[in-house]
């Protein structure tokens, strides 16, 4: 019995736009607030279009093993029956960015 492989959607904020790639596995880092995001799935290179935002990402990620992005610059996590396009969109009107300080974990923020 094979056991089917997961594949999830990430969406994320980077530099006032919005990632999505898609990738085999998505856990929590050992490194506090951030998420882990490995093995990332891009479309074959057999096709005779090539959408530019994908050889971008693809270029952008050639050389990354693994990617943290922290906590607060996830907007959804999906897992999904099989990939689709990478993408990167302009941040849209309706989706904003956490501040970027995050408390420290069991502490008070004094100021």
């Amino acid at each position: 019995m094979s056991r089917r492989k997961s594949i999830y959607k990430v969406s994320f904020i980077n530099q006032g736009k919005v990632y999505e790639v898609f990738a085999q596995k998505v856990y929590q880092a050992d490194l506090y607030g951030f998420v882990v995001i490995e093995q990332l799935i891009f479309g074959e290179r057999s096709t005779v279009v090539v959408d530019p935002g994908e050889e971008r990402l693809k270029s952008e990620f050639a050389s990354v093993r693994r990617s943290f992005v922290p906590m607060h610059a996830i907007i959804r996590i999906d897992e999904v029956e099989k990939e689709g396009v990478a993408k990167i969109h302009e941040l849209g009107a309706n989706i904003t960015a956490f501040p970027p300080t995050l408390p420290p974990p069991g502490g008070r923020r004094d100021g």
